[in-house]
């Protein structure tokens, strides 16, 4: 049954007002369904659309693309340490799936159970930087400070870039740190170039002081270049390390392989 329309009419006999009267005995009209337009997203940023787009193989964020570098680069930077301080076994970050991989044979028992008791400390506390054991040094040196790279940026050589931190204490592999940059080592492995850079942690209160590497006694200059000029003597591989360059340098060299990793991403979004 149609309603039927009441109509209020005031003293001048105008119709001011409509009232529909409704039986409710009769079905409700069903109210059209409104149209559900959804707003097109904006476009993530860059650094948002990392994971989803380049780590889909991983089971836990990577740290070389998920990690921000810091809004202080190329002076001061986030810095994932892969390898502590006094340590003999060569951690690596396994860029493709960022998965642990034990590659290598032990050159003695203890150094394997060192290993992996580190490896276990790692999957229950640190599992979102997931790093792979490379090898062990074939020399009786250890590294002399903690080694690691820098995150989101890229070097000719497809890795990122190495950067070694001075600081008082040995680091855990997998946990990251803020650095400054201090310095560069030139440095030719095997023929290809694979330059360091020489930082200090920016929360080391021994060390944060420090902004340019000449700055270091000479005698700590000279045990960082003779540990990279002898530690892979015993493999019959050549390393060549030139003089040390400034911070200057360092900061230059940094923002480099930030722009050819942003170059890198940009690519690989597009395929």
């Amino acid at each position: 049954m149609a309603p039927t329309i009441e109509a209020v009419t005031n003293t001048n006999g105008v119709i001011s007002d409509l009232k529909p009267e409704i039986d409710m005995s009769a079905p409700a009209a069903t109210e059209p369904k409104k149209k559900i337009t959804e707003s097109k997203p904006k476009s993530a940023p860059l650094n948002e659309r990392i994971l989803s787009s380049l780590s889909h193989r991983s089971v836990a964020a990577h740290p070389w693309h998920d990690l921000e570098i810091g809004p202080g680069a190329p002076v001061i930077f986030n810095c994932v340490v892969e390898i502590g301080k006094g340590s003999k076994v060569k951690y690596e970050l396994d860029k493709k799936t960022g998965l642990i991989k034990v590659m290598i044979k032990f050159l003695n028992f203890s150094l394997f159970m060192d290993a992996l008791v580190k490896l276990k400390f790692l999957f229950l506390n640190f599992c979102n930087y997931i790093l792979q054991v490379d090898r062990v040094l074939y020399s009786s040196v250890v590294y002399p400070h903690n080694y690691g790279f820098i995150p989101r940026t890229l070097c000719e050589d497809s890795d990122p870039i190495d950067v070694l931190v001075i600081m008082q204490e040995p680091v855990l592999p997998g946990c990251f740190l803020r650095a400054k940059a201090i310095g560069l080592m030139p440095m030719i492995d095997q023929g290809e170039k694979d330059d360091k850079i020489i930082a200090v942690c920016a929360d080391d209160p021994e060390y944060k002081h420090l902004t340019d590497i000449k700055e270091l006694p000479p005698h700590r200059l000279a045990e960082i270049r003779r540990f990279f000029e002898d530690y892979k003597k015993n493999e019959n591989k050549e390393v060549a390390v030139d003089d040390f360059l400034p911070a200057t340098s360092a900061y230059e060299a940094i923002q480099h392989s930030m722009d050819l990793y942003a170059t890198y991403i940009v690519e690989s979004l597009r395929r």
